[in-house]
C-alpha cells in the first residue's frame, strides 16, 4: 500500500466511523430528533455497524485501522513503523471530518437542543457541555486511573481481537468476515465496559471530534472537558501495546 492510499483510506473511513458512530449519539441525544431517548442498546449497536461499515469501505485502500490504538498494536506485532504517522495524520483528519458532518446533518436539531432553556440548565455552561458526548466521551464518575484502566483494558480486549483475527483458519487471515467480528466486538465492547467512560478505545475517535466540538459555532456548547481529553488517547494507546504485547507471547 503506498502513503497516499494509506492517508486516503484511513481519512475516508474514520471519517464514515465518526459520521455514523457520532451520528447514533446525536440521534440519541437531540431533542426533535426521532430517535430520541433510544437509548445504550442503540448507541452500542450503531457504532458496531459503523465499524463494519468503514472497515468494509476501506480496507483495500489502507487495511482500515481507523484507530492510532489498532496503529500501534500492528506496528509492534509486525516491527513496521514507517507509515504510522501517516496512519494517524488520516485518521485524526477523517474523525474531524466525520464530526463536522455530523453536526451538518443534524444542523437544526443542535440549534433547537441548544436553545431550549431547559437544555441549557442541563449542566453548566462552564463545564462540559450539554451536546459534547455526541462528539468526544466522558465519565460517569471521574476516577483518573479507574477511567484510564477502562480505557486500556477495553482497547486490550478490541487490537487482541484484531490481532488474533484468522488464526482459527490456519493463518489463512478471514478477509472482509474480519469486519463483521471486529463490529460485534465493539458491540460487545459498549455492552460490557462502556458504561464507566464511554468506550473511547480510540484516540482518533475522541480527539478529532472533540477539536471539532471546540471550534463549532454551537450556542450555549459549553467546555469541551480538555483536562479528561489525555485520558482516552493515553489508555486506549496503551492498550494497544498491551495487545500487542499479549499476542507476541501467547501466539506468535
Amino acid at each position: 500500500m503506498s502513503s497516499s492510499d494509506i492517508f486516503l483510506g484511513e481519512t475516508i473511513g474514520t471519517a464514515v466511523l465518526i459520521l455514523l458512530g457520532g451520528g447514533v449519539c446525536a440521534a440519541v441525544t437531540l431533542k426533535s430528533s426521532k430517535a430520541r431517548g433510544a437509548g445504550w442498546l442503540a448507541i452500542t449497536f450503531g457504532w458496531g455497524f459503523a465499524v463494519m461499515t468503514a472497515v468494509y469501505m476501506t480496507a483495500s485502500l489502507s487495511g482500515a485501522h481507523l484507530n492510532p490504538a489498532v496503529t500501534v498494536g500492528i506496528a509492534i506485532k509486525d516491527g513496521a513503523w514507517g507509515n504510522v504517522p501517516v496512519y494517524f495524520a488520516g485518521q485524526i483528519l477523517g474523525a474531524m471530518i466525520g464530526a463536522a458532518l455530523v453536526w451538518v446533518a443534524y444542523y437544526g436539531q443542535f440549534q433547537a437542543h441548544l436553545t431550549d432553556p431547559e437544555t441549557i440548565g442541563e449542566k453548566p455552561i462552564e463545564g462540559p457541555g450539554p451536546v459534547l458526548g455526541i462528539f468526544s466521551t466522558g465519565p460517569e464518575v471521574r476516577n483518573t486511573w479507574q477511567n484510564l484502566a477502562t480505557e486500556i483494558i477495553g482497547t486490550v480486549v478490541l487490537v487482541l481481537a484484531v490481532l488474533t483475527q484468522g488464526l482459527n483458519d490456519s493463518g489463512k487471515g478471514l478477509g472482509t468476515l474480519g469486519a463483521l467480528i471486529t463490529a460485534f466486538v465493539v458491540v460487545s465492547i459498549g455492552l460490557s465496559l462502556g458504561g464507566p467512560t464511554g468506550y473511547a478505545i480510540n484516540p482518533a475517535r475522541d480527539l478529532g471530534p472533540r477539536i471539532v466540538h471546540a471550534l463549532l459555532p454551537l450556542p450555549n456548547k459549553g467546555g469541551s472537558d480538555w483536562g479528561y481529553a489525555w485520558i482516552p488517547v493515553a489508555g486506549p494507546l496503551i492498550g494497544g501495546a498491551l495487545a500487542a504485547g499479549i499476542y507476541t507471547i501467547a501466539f506468535a
